[in-house]
């Protein structure tokens, strides 16, 4: 990597799976850091596969793998063997963060729990990823986005309308989160071992960041607080809150508050609202919400989105768009901010999407392909150290692939 960034030197061991715990090695990545990704013989990382499962979109380039998986090396490494365990050893004294996502008890099998980790390298930074956390019943059960971050933590039951039964989420974006909170935890811990020069044991659970997601819900049910009923659009607890529809079939939503009613009122062209009874003060708003609702859904179905937009912008009322994940990809405010960049090496995939930490004036590391299925496996074991003869030792005892394999489809 020729270009210097913040985490420019700091070597990061990726021994996890799937979503949430590569994308935190990719957001170090993302900052200079050299990322050692291992997978496992065979088919390798089950997330190579995710883009050609739906709900994912069907693509031909591989979106999903290299999202979660840019600037990294690739080894091919089947922890199962024992002659593996030295080259793990190797690897672990060789980082300055180990990251993993292997169930509790599984990982000791594998020579990955954090005792033995930290027994080769007492400097470095262990950072892991549960479904459920580290104690109770369920400490050892595997969890995804979709039943630890979403359905057990009671977001999925708050993100629903009235009537309707829970839906499925955008799946993966618990994950995505997930990463944020474990990338945290990993610089956090960095900045402990620069203040002490000890490693540390560092990490969340999907549970944990799920109920922080939903964590005015939860902390107000440990205050003993009443909750609303499920959200209503035609019946909201908030009027001045909530989705419309324009004339040219645009939903937006409506986030303003009570002291933006007289603006908000002449915007619509009914000024004379501003000073209605019925709208008053907060009490009045909640008693009249469904018909404040209708009011608002009448005038705005009267005009284009453009219309309200700029009307709206102009009061300081708040909306915005609703846009589809296709338009998203397309919003020039993700390209100006550098949220959607530009990724190097993928035919078929010019852009992806960055992470969402910024260091102003410090350069990320510009985006590039995810390795393919042990590319770099001989060029790392060089580095570890491996002579010509050990390494053909290894490979007859299934350890490491005799060469590279290719990428999945």
């Amino acid at each position: 990597m020729t270009t210097e960034s913040v985490f420019t030197g700091l070597k990061v061991l990726d021994v996890a799976s799937y979503i949430a715990a590569p994308a935190a090695a990719t957001m170090l990545s993302d900052f200079g850091a050299d990322v050692i990704k291992i997978e496992p013989p065979g088919a390798g990382d089950p997330q190579r596969r995710l883009s050609s499962v739906p709900p994912s979109p069907r693509a031909r380039a591989n979106y999903s793998w290299h999202l979660a998986n840019r600037n990294k090396r690739g080894m091919v490494l089947d922890l199962k063997a024992p002659a593996a365990v030295e080259v793990l050893k190797r690897l672990v004294e060789w980082a300055d963060v180990v990251i993993t996502n292997f169930p509790h008890g599984t990982r000791e099998k594998l020579h990955l729990g954090y005792e033995e980790v930290s027994g080769w390298n007492p400097r470095v930074v262990y950072a892991d990823i549960t479904g459920f956390g580290d104690a109770g019943p369920d400490a050892r059960q595997p969890g995804f986005d979709l039943t630890a971050y979403w359905s057990r933590s009671g977001l999925l039951a708050s993100t629903r309308d009235a009537g309707a039964p829970p839906t499925v989420p955008v799946w993966g974006s618990g994950d995505y989160t997930t990463a944020i909170a474990v990338y945290a935890a990993i610089t956090t811990a960095l900045y402990h071992r620069e203040r002490t020069g000890r490693g540390a044991d560092v990490g969340t659970s999907l549970l944990a960041t799920g109920v922080w997601a939903t964590g005015t819900l939860v902390a107000g049910a440990l205050a003993g607080g009443t909750p609303f009923a499920l959200h209503d659009r035609t019946v909201p607890v908030n009027a001045l809150t909530n989705p419309y529809r324009s004339a040219d079939g645009r939903w937006f939503m409506l986030a303003t508050s009570s002291a933006h009613w007289p603006a908000l009122a002449r915007a619509i062209g009914r000024p004379e609202l501003g000073t209605d009874p019925r709208f008053a003060d907060l009490q009045g708003f909640a008693e009249n919400a469904a018909a404040l609702t209708e009011l608002l859904g009448a005038a705005f179905g009267e005009r284009p989105f453009a219309h309200w937009q700029s009307v709206l912008t102009r009061e300081r009322v708040t909306i915005g768009i609703i846009q589809t994940p296709e338009e998203a990809a397309q919003d020039p405010q993700l390209r100006v901010n550098d949220v959607v960049v530009p990724l190097e090496g993928v035919s078929g995939l010019d852009h992806t999407i960055s992470s969402p930490v910024t260091l102003r004036g410090v350069p990320k590391v510009p985006a590039r392909r995810a390795p393919e299925l042990g590319e770099h496996t001989d060029e790392i074991l060089d580095e570890l150290g491996f002579v010509p003869a050990e390494i053909a030792g290894l490979q007859a005892r299934g350890a490491v692939p005799g060469a590279p394999a290719a990428e999945a489809a």
